[in-house]
């Protein structure tokens, strides 16, 4: 009999992650509970990095806020009850106004703008779903969901989604006005 369930918070999260047995291991925290990603495959990195520049120098060049990459930790959800959330995302763009500061080393606890993330033959619908619905929940205006077997990208605002084929155009938006590129120039040749 379990007389009471203990979750781990963002903060110890972050202590957990640090430790020499999560070197090398993609995790995140989903409600309190520690919870394992597969590696991403050499068709995932290679996606993420052509998104990755393309948004990254728009972003700069523009000077428009801040770009991160690399599974970088979000707090999507901080929880009285220690039922915190934190996702890593493959590419975000943070408004100057939101962070005018460069990022510390810690993670991130605000939303981003945009989230991006390039989904692997392992995700299961239902985690793309409930990571969708946390992002938009905590503040996310935009989010990309890449699919390379499928070669689309379907896009996610508070208004809903929409499917983009390979011979659309992806487009910031409001949230980075102007950005456009073509969704068949996400994926390798």
């Amino acid at each position: 009999m379990v007389l009471q369930q203990r979750y781990i918070n963002a903060n110890k999260f972050l202590e957990i992650v640090q430790q020499p047995e999560y070197e090398n291991r993609l995790v995140e925290l989903v409600e309190g509970e520690i919870v394992e990603m597969s590696k991403p495959t050499g068709e995932h990195g290679e996606i993420t990095m052509v998104l990755s520049v393309r948004i990254a120098n728009y972003v700069y060049e523009h000077k428009l806020g801040r770009v991160t990459a690399a599974e970088t930790g979000f707090v999507l959800e901080r929880n009285p009850d220690g039922k915190d959330t934190v996702r890593g995302l493959d590419i975000a763009f943070i408004s100057k106004e939101k962070a005018p500061q460069p990022l510390k080393r810690k993670l991130v606890d605000i939303a981003p703008n945009l989230a991006v993330e390039v989904i692997s033959p392992g995700n299961l619908a239902g985690d793309i779903h409930k990571k969708t619905r946390e992002l938009l929940r905590a503040g996310t205006s935009l989010i990309w969901m890449v699919y390379a077997e499928t070669r689309t990208v379907v896009v996610h605002t508070k208004s809903g989604a929409i499917t983009l084929e390979e011979d659309d155009i992806l487009s910031g938006g409001d949230v980075l006005p102007g950005f456009e590129l073509k969704v068949g120039d996400i994926f390798p040749a």
